[in-house]
């Protein structure tokens, strides 16, 4: 097969924005052009004299690089030629991926949402109120007689994606907000099948729905979860779903990052990829290069609604668990530890002299709960979790969701600067966000605040500190079983103003001690501040007993 030549030696031509452009590179191909005398160069008319010009001193170009030896790497379970070189990568991707699509296309469908509006939405309105003798008042009445007789509202559809999990028993994935609002589902396979489907289950939290189609006699293909976690950064992938309505439309392209945390959900850990994924996408397989589906296609960045190649895949290995309850059992049984969790900054390490940020840092224990009579407390640091270590404090949550309800679990937490193994028993996270306690109403007294007591010249930086009295208990309506020491005021414009500390709040601890003085306060930061600490690392409450971290200067 003869190559074809480019215009000229080292042309490359791109086109931007609907413009040309060419760009001469050097061309390191001998030239086919005529050799010329040393010293002249060639005509550019036919008719015009040689020029002469200084002849151009020799250069010594360095060798070529050595040609690589590829070998071609085994071959696949899916049939899948990749060829490799000597160093172990691929050369240029895939080879091809049509084989593997051929096997997959009839396993991804087309979701259609179809909704009947209620007519009662629409309202009733009456004819205008017209006078006897109107020439017009005929005629509205008879449009809005006729409006009142016409048939329901057109229909809404909603286009998304979806893949079948199990032929024999008609499961489909795909996301909860392609499915939701409710009204007939139907799955349009690729060559034109339609199948209606009912939901089987759905989880907000993940983004995620389990469809069964209905009985047929058509012959289904199926798809499996492969291990999202072996995913690199860089190895290939291929979207399949219907952007815009386009049936069995497939993309690939590589996994951009893993981990990914878009805000979406509790339960964030994306899978982004520079695959073509659109509108329409949504509920459409990620695959690895085993024809394993290792991502469910969720949400894009772009500023116009089409892919500028980010898109996020929620990982096969969340999905797993999801799915398998949702079919099993209609809905989601997630473990659950009952306590409220915050990330360990750089200064909340500082203050508790830790070597790094991993953890998870306890800011408060819900009540009533699995860990509400003490196994666990304010200020822990939970870097262990039934076995997985915890990275960071998004980690926690993912862990935990994924362990059985009503299984006792060993916990490992930094509790004063020791590592302490403590057994749980987990319950059972519901689905619906749990009710939070409100804030009790601040009292609007005139009463003077109570008196600081601060002897020893260190303290916490633009806070002064004083004893819960009755006085004070009473003005900020604190409760009784809430102890510690009072912030009878902050300082405008303080770090601790910044912070959002207010008086009336109650320092409950002082780097991971109890304090229940101002005098015990002071100590406490006196000996932190002896050790070096620049911070204090502070477990608080505010009046109605709610707990949460924070660190402030020591001064």
């Amino acid at each position: 097969m003869s190559k074809r030549r480019l215009p000229f030696p080292g042309t490359i031509v791109r086109t931007l924005l609907g413009t040309s452009l060419i760009i001469a590179l050097p061309a390191f191909a001998q030239d086919s052009r005529p050799e010329l005398p040393q010293g002249q160069i060639a005509p550019s008319q036919p008719d015009s004299p040689a020029t002469p010009v200084e002849p151009t001193p020799e250069v010594d170009l360095p060798p070529a690089p050595p040609e690589l030896d590829l070998v071609p790497a085994p071959e696949s379970e899916t049939g899948l030629n990749l060829t490799a070189s000597r160093q172990g990568g691929l050369s240029g991707g895939p080879e091809s991926v049509a084989d593997l699509a051929e096997k997959l296309l009839p396993a991804v469908v087309n979701i259609s949402l179809t909704q009947q509006p209620d007519r009662s939405d629409r309202g009733e309105i009456a004819p205008p109120d017209l006078p006897e003798d109107s020439p017009f008042k005929e005629y509205f009445e008879d449009f809005f007689n006729k409006r009142s007789e016409d048939g329901p509202p057109l229909p809404a559809s909603s286009l998304g994606s979806g893949f079948v999990i199990d032929a024999e028993n008609r499961y489909v994935v795909t996301n909860n907000h392609v499915i939701e609002g409710g009204g007939d589902i139907t799955a349009v396979f690729p060559d034109g099948t339609r199948i209606g489907a009912t939901l089987r289950g759905t989880d907000e939290k993940t983004d995620l729905a389990v469809l069964q189609l209905d009985e047929t006699d058509e012959r289904l293909t199926d798809v499996k979860f492969g291990p999202s976690e072996e995913m690199r950064i860089g190895d290939w992938v291929m979207a399949i779903g219907n952007p815009f309505g386009l049936g069995s439309t497939l993309t690939v392209g590589i996994v951009s990052a893993v981990n990914r945390d878009i805000e979406a959900g509790p339960y964030d850990d994306f899978i982004q990829t520079d695959a073509a994924i659109n509108r329409g996408n949504s509920g459409g397989p990620l695959f690895n290069m085993f024809g394993e589906v290792i991502g469910i296609n969720t949400a894009i960045i772009s500023p116009s609604g089409g892919s500028i190649g980010i898109g996020f895949s929620v990982p096969s290995d969340l999905a797993r668990g999801v799915v398998s309850q949702l079919i099993n059992y209609g809905e989601t049984r997630r473990g659950w530890l009952g306590v409220r969790i915050e990330p360990v900054t750089e200064s909340i390490a500082e203050s508790l002299d830790l070597d790094s940020t991993e953890g998870a840092l306890v800011a408060a224990i819900i009540e009533p709960g699995p860990v509400d009579n003490g196994e666990i407390l304010p200020g822990d640091i939970i870097t262990e979790f039934d076995g997985r270590k915890v990275k960071q404090s998004r980690d926690l949550p993912r862990i935990v969701a994924d362990t059985a309800v009503g299984k006792s679990v060993e916990v490992i937490v930094i509790r004063k600067g020791e590592e302490v193994t403590v057994e749980v028993t987990l319950g059972r996270l519901e689905d619906a966000d749990a009710a939070e306690n409100e804030a009790a109403d601040e009292s609007g007294t005139d009463q003077e605040p109570p008196e600081t007591n601060d002897e020893s010249g260190v303290s916490l930086s633009g806070v002064e500190l004083a004893e819960i009295d009755r006085a004070a208990r009473a003005q900020y309506a604190i409760s009784d079983d809430v102890n510690g020491v009072l912030i009878a005021s902050v300082e405008t414009g303080s770090e601790a103003e910044e912070r959002g500390l207010e008086a009336g709040m109650i320092v409950i601890a002082i780097a991971q001690e109890l304090v229940a003085s101002p005098e015990e306060a002071s100590e406490r930061l006196q000996a932190l501040k002896e050790n070096g600490r620049q911070n204090a690392f502070l477990l608080l409450s505010r009046p109605d007993g709610e707990t949460f971290i924070e660190t402030l200067p020591i001064k």
